[in-house]
């Protein structure tokens, strides 16, 4: 293997995951979910750079004959292999009901990086403003 191969290997891109679990589980558990699935990611070379537990939610349309899920919005770094392997362990947990894995392009990041500094411009923010007006 020579180094340019290696390098290759070695690349972390930048990934959001949105899963959601199971609402009727107790605080505990679910807090041991999270944290089973954090770990899964780091075990496969990942690196968790942010979790947001958004909590129960409404869903749009019944899933398992649930109308509501526990979310989670997760922000890490992992090889592209790693994708694969973790996204088989969540669709084979039975208190995973749905879950999505994005990976982040160069304006995608830029995106992330502006809000996580407060410095969005004030289109975005005009924008979800309106969107949380609508949800209320």
């Amino acid at each position: 293997m020579d180094n340019n191969q290696r390098q290759n290997r070695m690349k972390k891109d930048f990934y959001e995951m949105t899963y959601i679990l199971n609402p009727v589980l107790e605080d505990e558990k679910l807090s041991e979910l999270v944290g089973h699935i954090n770990k899964l990611i780091e075990d496969n070379n990942g690196e968790i750079v942010d979790v947001d537990e958004w909590g129960v939610k409404k869903l749009a349309y019944d899933i398992d004959k649930k109308s509501t899920g526990y979310y989670v919005n997760l922000y890490f770094k992992a090889p592209a292999e790693a994708i694969g392997m973790i996204e088989r362990n969540l669709r084979i947990h039975d208190d995973v009901m749905r879950y999505l894995t994005l990976k982040y392009d160069s304006k995608m990041m830029r995106h992330y990086e502006l809000r996580a500094k407060g410095e969005l411009p004030l289109f975005f923010e005009e924008e979800a403003e309106e969107k949380v007006e609508e949800e209320d």
